[in-house]
């Protein structure tokens, strides 16, 4: 049955923010946040897909070692020897670009790049960003970030190898081994763009949230997904110009001769000049970052799912002021753990415990987030939408994973745990396959409002059950293997007689690997499809309350063509009792529904006589 939906304007004024340009204009240097977070998305898809061949190319090794890869020679040239055997240097640097490609290039720009700009405006009330140039600005700086990094893939000496978190001296000396020459200065110049574009697109969305809002729309009426967008700008804000300073004092002690990481090193039996310096403190300032990176890119994802939970379970969310408390808790308790990343670096055993307690601690409320969610399925009318599979596969990682973090979090087992695949499989499925189905949580549900067309929901489905089988198929076996002893960041284990014993399970779980990875074409080609060929949309497909489903299915620039709905209610105003259908949208004044209205919100309707208010019906079918 087709509903009406409703806009609400302030005295019949249309405002058309559609500017109409050339193709350049229009597509390629746009100001338009809905063609930014476009652009975002598609770069991140093309990481994803470069991030995870390099994978099952270093799956390959390690799940077949004694294969003939010769026939990977066309593709990597010399890094693979005469005898069909993969280079164990390039082996290293596979690793080093896996890591920083899925974490910095995928997850934290491929995720939040994409909806935090498709978004915020968008369900906030406003017309863009707060600064279009700004924001252009940020993508591109990230574009040629990504080309520098795209570019040291390809030169002789092959790119970074001094794994993701790039620990001096390996990386501090360019003569230690391959990957730490031009490669490695490649990976500095393009994370340093990287930051930079970081920093302008933070600035410009916490701008946004602060001053721009809509009438009605205060802080207590925004929905989930702009909490953990605006959470995850401001520890982005704080951690990112860190990494920037590491990375600088980095590029110091490899080019112009200081030691501030670098003390006591020998090459070659020669003593090198180097005094003072210290590899910990580069430690310290990395993680300081990296921690919070794991929720820069978590946060988005958990608030993706909050919507698409809610929505689909036809309730409220439950909880909401203390969902957004344990956002604001994580957000604050994410930058006094970072040495539980140190453990095993010989830290003061009194510090390891107060850094263990905190880790602890954190995890309340993480578990506040899991329940909320649980409970806001319990008893719902869910609809199995592939958005809402993808959700609940997020929900299912963050219980999973989260309780690998509980053991790791306990210093005594995680410096017996730490260099094992039990690290692997943790953080893979905690932040990596939770943060990664986040993202296509909200590419499967946003798709209609970003193209105007639906994606195949037959093909969700398979994508879905293919990859989170996958998942678990690929990193539950590495928790046993890593508990049994099992050594990460090892090129071969057939020289140990110990290891040989884990062949079969470890040519399992590159099996997996290959199945999940090639279960992605899937998606690819649902994605591609979809948005010439796909089914149209109509203007509200989920029948959802927020923002961004009162504009026109394929909405201009400045995305209200007449004045911006004013907000009376919060976002999640689902199955009220009494009312005449199972939502209601954040713009309908509490004076059309008295059917459903308790007892407080009557008392707001005479504050909305204070208002002109006019009511468009707009039908749902064509968008008009």
């Amino acid at each position: 049955m087709a509903t009406a939906d409703l806009h609400i304007t302030d005295g019949g004024h249309d405002h058309e923010h559609d500017h109409h340009g050339n193709f350049w204009t229009t597509y390629v240097f746009s100001t338009d946040h809905k063609m930014i977070a476009k652009q975002y998305l598609i770069t991140g898809i093309f990481w994803a897909l470069i991030g995870g061949t390099l994978s099952i190319i270093f799956r390959l090794q390690l799940g077949f070692p004694d294969a003939d890869l010769g026939w990977l020679e066309p593709l990597l040239g010399k890094w693979i020897s005469a005898e069909g055997k993969l280079d164990p240097e390039f082996y290293l640097a596979l690793v080093t670009m896996h890591g920083t490609i899925m974490v910095f290039f995928v997850l934290t720009a491929g995720l939040s790049g994409t909806f935090s700009n498709f978004l915020i405006p968008l369900q906030i009330g406003a017309r863009d960003m707060a600064s279009g140039f700004m924001n252009m600005l940020s993508y591109w700086i990230f574009f040629v970030s990504s080309v520098v990094m795209f570019t040291s893939l390809f030169i002789e000496t092959g790119p970074a190898s001094g794994g993701w978190v790039i620990y001096p001296p390996l990386s501090a000396l360019p003569q230690a081994v391959n990957g730490s020459g031009l490669g490695m200065t490649l990976w500095l110049v393009a994370m340093a763009l990287f930051i930079v574009s970081n920093l302008l697109g933070g600035i410009n969305y916490i701008a946004t949230v602060i001053n721009m809002r809509t009438q009605g729309m205060s802080f207590s009426k925004l929905p989930l997904t702009i909490w953990a967008f605006f959470l995850t700008a401001v520890i982005g804000l704080l951690s990112f110009p860190v990494l920037f300073a590491a990375a600088l004092l980095l590029i110091f002690d490899r080019s112009f001769g200081t030691s501030f990481y670098l003390s006591d090193i020998y090459i070659g039996g020669e003593a090198l000049p180097n005094q003072g310096g210290s590899p910990v403190l580069f430690q310290h300032l990395f993680w300081f970052l990296g921690h919070p990176e794991v929720y820069i890119v978590l946060l988005p994802a958990l608030g993706i799912t909050s919507e698409v939970v809610a929505t689909n379970s036809r309730k409220p969310i439950f909880g909401y002021k203390a969902m957004v408390g344990s956002m604001l808790f994580i957000a604050i308790l994410s930058f006094v753990v970072w040495a539980h990343h140190m453990f095993v670096s010989g830290m003061n055993p009194f510090l390891g415990s107060v850094f263990m307690l905190l880790t602890l601690i954190i995890a309340v409320p993480s578990a506040v987030k899991v329940f909320n969610y649980l409970t806001t399925l319990w008893k719902g009318n869910i609809r199995f939408t592939p958005a809402m599979l993808f959700a609940i596969g997020l929900v299912s990682f963050f219980i999973s994973g989260g309780l690998t973090g509980i053991f790791l979090g306990n210093s005594a087992i995680d410096i017996q745990l730490h260099d094992t695949y039990f690290v692997v499989a943790h953080f893979h499925l905690v932040m990596g396959s939770a943060s990664f189905f986040g993202m296509l949580c909200g590419v499967y549900h946003w798709f209609p409002k970003m193209f105007g067309r639906m994606m195949d929901n037959r093909l969700g489905y398979v994508h879905f059950w293919l990859t989170f089988v996958g998942v678990y198929m690929v990193f539950f076996p590495m928790h046993y293997i890593g508990i049994a002893g099992y050594p990460r960041r090892y090129y071969s284990f057939t020289n140990f007689d110990t290891l040989n014993s884990f062949t079969d399970l470890n040519m399992f779980v590159s099996i997996a690997a290959i199945i999940t990875f090639s279960a992605q074409m899937i998606f690819i080609f649902n994605f591609f499809y979809s948005i010439w060929r796909g089914r149209k949309a109509t203007a509200n497909p989920w029948e959802s309350n927020t923002l961004e489903w009162t504009t026109p299915i394929n909405p201009g620039h400045g995305n209200w063509p007449g004045e911006i709905p004013k907000v009376y209610r919060w976002p999640y105003d689902y199955s009220k009792p009494g009312a005449k259908e199972d939502f209601i949208p954040q713009h309908i004044p509490f004076s059309m529904t008295p059917e459903s209205n308790l007892p407080h919100e009557n008392d707001m309707i005479k504050l909305e006589k204070d208002d002109d208010v006019t009511v468009v019906v707009v039908d749902d079918k064509n968008g008009h």
